[in-house]
C-alpha cells in the first residue's frame, strides 16, 4: 500500500535530484478578465522536457550501487523513459524501456539518443508490466513511472518550489495520468501549505479519476487514444487510488477541443510550448474561469508537465485544427 510522503522525504529528495533536474520558473499568464491569477510551473524547461526526470532521479539516487549494477529498466509511453534513460546515462548504468507499441515516434527517437534500449511491446503486455512492477526475463531495478513513493517525493519537490516563489498559492491544477505527479505535489502541498487545494486535470477522452470518484473505488475506462498521449489510462490502479482520494480535491475534465486551444494560447500569448497533458491544467483554469467553478480561488498554479509535443500535432493545433 502506498503512503503518504512525508515533508521531510521530499526535502531528501530535492537534495538527490541537484544537479540532474532543474529548478524550474514559476511565471505568470497574463490574461484579461479572470477571475483568478493564473500562473504556470514550466517543466517543460526540464533537461528531458519533461518533470519526470525529478522521480525518477530520486528513486535511482536512493539506491546503492549494488542495486544498480544489472542496469535499470521502466514502462512508459514518452517521458519516464527519457526521466530514467537520461539518469541512467548520467550514472553510467544501462537501462532499458518497454513501450506500448503506439507509443509517439517522437519520444522514442528521445529516449534512444539518450542512449536506452527500447522494447516494444503489445499495450496490455505494457500495462501488465506496470501492474506487476516487472516484465518477465528483463533483469535490473524496474523504476515505475508513478507507483513508487521515491517517485513521488522526487515529483513533490515541484511543491516546494511552487511555495517558495507563491507563498500565496492557494489551488493547485495538476495533470492526472498515474496519480505519481498529482498525488507526490498534493502531499507536499499538505505539509506546506495545508490550506492549499489540489485538482486533478484530465481529458474526457480518458478520465478514470473521475470514473473512481464517481463509483467510490478505483475505476477502468474506456481509453480513446488522442494527441494527449501523457494523461489519460485505462483506470486507475487500485494501489494509487486511496493515496488519491485521501489528497486531491477531485478531478476535473476538459476536452481535447479545449487542451488544443490551451496549447494554441500557450504558445500565442507565452511563447511556451506544451504538450496535450501539460496544457491540461491550463484548460481547466481557462474552463473554470468561465463556468465560475473555482469561487473561492485567487493565485491559482497551472503545473505545465511536460513539452514534448509531436510537431506535426503542434503545426495542426497552431493551425486551428484538433489532431
Amino acid at each position: 500500500m502506498l503512503s503518504a510522503v512525508s515533508l521531510a522525504a521530499v526535502h531528501d529528495a530535492r537534495e538527490r535530484i541537484r544537479g540532474i533536474a532543474t529548478r524550474t520558473p514559476l511565471v505568470q499568464l497574463h490574461l484579461a478578465g479572470l477571475p483568478f491569477a493564473v500562473y504556470l510551473k514550466l517543466e517543460n524547461l526540464q533537461p528531458i522536457g519533461s518533470f519526470k526526470i525529478r522521480g525518477a532521479a530520486n528513486a535511482m539516487r536512493s539506491v546503492d550501487a549494488k542495486s544498480l549494477s544489472s542496469g535499470v529498466y521502466t514502462a512508459s509511453a514518452g517521458n519516464m523513459a527519457q526521466g530514467v534513460a537520461w539518469c541512467a546515462r548520467e550514472m553510467h548504468v544501462p537501462c532499458t524501456v518497454i513501450v506500448p507499441e503506439r507509443a509517439p515516434q517522437t519520444k522514442i527517437d528521445a529516449v534512444q539518443r539518450l542512449g536506452a534500449t527500447v522494447l516494444k511491446v503489445p499495450f496490455d503486455a505494457w500495462w501488465r508490466t506496470m501492474q506487476d512492477h516487472a516484465y518477465p526475463g528483463m533483469h535490473g531495478l524496474f523504476i515505475h513511472p508513478f507507483a513508487d513513493e521515491r517517485v513521488m517525493a522526487g515529483n513533490g519537490t515541484i511543491a516546494l518550489e511552487i511555495f517558495e516563489d507563491l507563498p500565496e498559492a492557494d489551488t493547485l491544477l495538476v495533470p492526472f495520468g498515474g496519480g505519481g505527479l498529482a498525488c507526490g505535489i498534493a502531499a507536499a502541498a499538505r505539509a506546506v501549505g495545508d490550506t492549499t487545494s489540489v485538482y486533478a486535470c484530465e481529458v474526457e477522452t480518458s478520465a478514470p479519476l473521475r470514473a473512481s470518484y464517481a463509483q467510490g473505488a478505483a475505476a477502468t475506462v474506456n481509453s480513446t487514444p488522442s494527441f494527449v498521449d501523457g494523461i489519460g489510462g485505462k483506470s486507475v490502479f487500485p494501489e494509487v487510488w486511496p493515496l488519491a482520494y485521501q489528497l486531491l480535491r477531485g478531478s476535473r475534465v476538459v476536452s481535447l477541443a479545449q487542451v488544443a486551444s490551451a496549447v494554441k494560447l500557450l504558445v500565442e500569448r507565452a511563447r511556451v510550448v506544451a504538450e496535450g497533458a501539460g496544457a491540461a491544467p491550463v484548460a481547466v483554469a481557462l474552463d473554470a474561469a468561465e463556468q465560475h467553478s473555482l469561487p473561492d480561488a485567487k493565485h491559482v498554479v497551472c503545473v505545465v508537465s511536460g513539452g514534448n509535443i509531436n510537431s506535426d500535432a503542434l503545426a495542426k493545433i497552431l493551425n486551428g485544427e484538433v489532431p
